[in-house]
């Protein structure tokens, strides 16, 4: 007896060890703050799917920018633009970049009665402190401003930004209660195409540029096995429905 359990055990993990890829990898992943919540759940049924393994550091795209230009040992950028990949690739730091989303802006209260699905919570200028990711560090903060701009109201309110490093950031001053609303990404506010909870409103897409939001192979992980099966698993049909369940368009 003792034998064929020897056996089969010996048999569960070659059948096992066929499964997963030849020499699974370990990458290192710098992903923009909008993306975090997401690229956790991508993340799982990546490792799950390949047998690769990744590490996620979440930020802002120009720091970890200027990160990866200071050697930081990142094997790819998830960034929340287009331009910072391109960037990289023109200066020798990236070797592929590719599309993975296009983001979408919205204004966001903890407040379930405080944004009427509206822009009329701006106009009549009712709320103590609006949180805007910085501008020059993300663009979901100059898309923002961009939005405000445009409607007319950028004078009328920047008196009361309160001003995060990211998005991350921005989106807990206001889920915190230290600004009454702020500018977000849909994606930390939507979950399986619902809002979780609060109030919003969904920017219009013509108020502000397109957030296309590129992944860049770095120099780092060009002969890294798992950051170039992340690039291709991004285009997969399962990654982009779980991309879409967060409220990004492709």
């Amino acid at each position: 007896m003792t034998r064929v359990f020897k056996k089969l055990a010996s048999i569960l993990v070659l059948s096992a060890s066929a499964s997963l890829p030849a020499a699974a990898d370990t990458a290192h992943i710098a992903v923009a703050a909008n993306f975090a919540t997401p690229m956790k759940a991508l993340a799982a049924r990546f490792e799950q799917a390949t047998g690769h393994t990744l590490t996620l550091s979440s930020g802002s795209t120009g720091k970890f920018y200027a990160q990866i230009k200071n050697g930081a040992p990142f094997d790819v950028l998830l960034a929340a633009d287009d331009d910072t990949p391109a960037r990289l690739q023109r200066e020798g730091d990236a070797v592929a970049t590719r599309n993975y989303a296009i983001g979408k802006l919205a204004l966001w209260s903890a407040n379930a009665n405080l944004i009427d699905g509206t822009d009329a919570v701006l106009k009549q200028n009712r709320f103590g402190k609006l949180a805007v990711a910085n501008p020059k560090l993300a663009p979901y903060g100059a898309a923002a401003r961009e939005a405000l701009s445009k409607l007319g109201l950028l004078d009328a309110v920047a008196s009361k930004f309160v001003v995060g490093e990211n998005i991350g950031q921005t989106y807990q001053f206001a889920a915190s209660g230290n600004a009454d609303l702020g500018f977000v990404a849909l994606s930390q506010i939507m979950q399986d195409g619902k809002l979780t909870q609060g109030s919003m409103w969904l920017v219009p897409s013509q108020l502000y540029s397109p957030i296309r939001q590129d992944a860049a192979l770095l120099k780092h992980g060009a002969d890294n096995a798992a950051a170039r099966a992340l690039l291709d698993f991004l285009g997969t049909p399962g990654a982009q429905a779980i991309i879409r369940s967060y409220g990004y368009d492709l």
